[in-house]
């Protein structure tokens, strides 16, 4: 029997951004011997919600009737052809090759959506996050590998990963240096049991899975961005820039995003004026007139990943409006079903994880969730 610490992190732990020379130990995931780990301050985001044992099945998404979005809130994008993918020699192998692709124009949410959208939403509907709800352990162990056993009862309650610093320096390939299980975390207490949103109505709301983000957005008459729709939008109208706001390194001149600035995952000098989240719109927008699309959190798209997708769909002749790959595969962990996750997060330190680029490609477990993983809408 293959053993495992606690399965309630995940194997798919943190976005994936650096591979560890050996595997490290984690505090709250299924960790098997010899098992591969990309981590960094995001890559892979700890998949509590794996042990949440939510398929897509299992979710009775809400039905108010509202099936036309108000734009109010959203931009404009226009149809229109860009180069998605790779731009500097950050980029992993997951974003190339650059390539052509074609979408029809669209709406878009100017921010993340808030706490206060969220809340308005659950209000309406009595919608139950996936944090919010006890593990099933007969749905976690179909992503985990063969054999792995089952934790102990006392595990498998509603609870979440929360980012708590470390006081020095420590070794980056240990994520349990910085991330805490903590019970009681979830959307309306971000950081734990202990924590609330009170005076945070424009805030991001965070601690969502993508099941969550799916049922607000049918429930608002709208759907999460594709991929390519996301990238579109986030490079703002910019042709082969690495930043929505263009190619200044993302630490030099006047703050751009809320990231962490200084030392991972010990020292944040606040350059930005944010430790942790920003309200939405707390810096300046893109080209289209969106906020945070680098950094503060990051955002689900509707597709599913697969590292070898961009080889499977470059053509000389382009790709118009693109779904996304037909099944899922991440080398890390092939038993999961994980989708996209864009834009970086204020964890995103560029000597550590340059998730902020626009095109850096994210991947997680549909039922993860995390202090620092948000979403925004798009409609037609």
């Amino acid at each position: 029997m293959k053993k495992i610490v606690l399965i309630l992190f995940s194997t798919a732990l943190l976005f994936s951004c650096k591979q560890p020379a050996k595997p490290v130990a984690s505090i709250a995931v299924a960790t098997v011997p010899g098992t591969k780990k990309k981590l960094c301050c995001e890559s892979n985001i700890p998949n509590r919600f794996k042990a949440a044992g939510l398929s897509g099945a299992a979710l009775s998404l809400p039905d108010t009737g509202n099936t036309h979005a108000n734009h109010a809130g959203m931009v404009w994008v226009p149809a229109g052809t860009f180069r998605m993918g790779a731009d500097n020699q950050q980029a992993e192998p997951d974003e190339y090759p650059k390539h052509d692709v074609t979408v029809d124009g669209f709406w878009i949410d100017k921010t993340e959506v808030t706490n206060a959208q969220f809340e308005k939403f659950v209000k309406a509907t009595g919608y139950i996050t996936t944090a919010e709800r006890k593990p099933d352990w007969n749905e976690l162990k179909k992503q985990m590998p063969p054999g792995t056993e089952k934790p102990a009862d006392s595990l498998l309650v509603p609870a979440s990963l929360v980012f708590v610093p470390a006081d020095h320096q420590v070794n980056l390939n240990d994520y349990s240096q910085w991330w805490e299980w903590k019970t009681g975390a979830n959307w309306k207490h971000p950081h734990g049991s202990g924590s609330n949103i009170n005076g945070k109505d424009n805030y991001p709301v965070v601690q969502v899975s993508w099941f969550d983000a799916v049922a607000y957005s049918k429930w608002a008459g709208k759907r999460l961005p594709t991929e390519a729709e996301w990238e579109r939008a986030a490079r703002g109208g910019l042709e082969d820039k690495i930043y929505p706001w263009g190619n200044e390194k993302v630490n030099e001149g006047q703050p751009k995003a809320n990231t962490w600035e200084g030392s991972f995952p010990y020292k944040n000098t606040q350059r930005d004026h944010y430790y942790y989240l920003a309200p939405v719109s707390s810096f300046a927008p893109n080209g289209y007139g969106l906020y945070d699309m680098a950094g503060n959190v990051w955002e689900w798209c509707a597709d599913l990943y697969n590292n070898s997708y961009y080889k499977t769909v470059s053509n000389p002749a382009g790709v118009k409006n693109p779904k996304g790959a037909s099944k899922s595969y991440d080398p890390d962990e092939p038993y999961a079903i994980k989708r996209v996750v864009r834009g970086g997060s204020f964890l995103c330190n560029d000597s550590y994880c340059s998730g902020y680029r626009v095109s850096r490609r994210m991947k997680t477990t549909e039922d993860s969730g995390m202090e620092h993983l948000g979403f925004r809408c798009v409609s037609n």
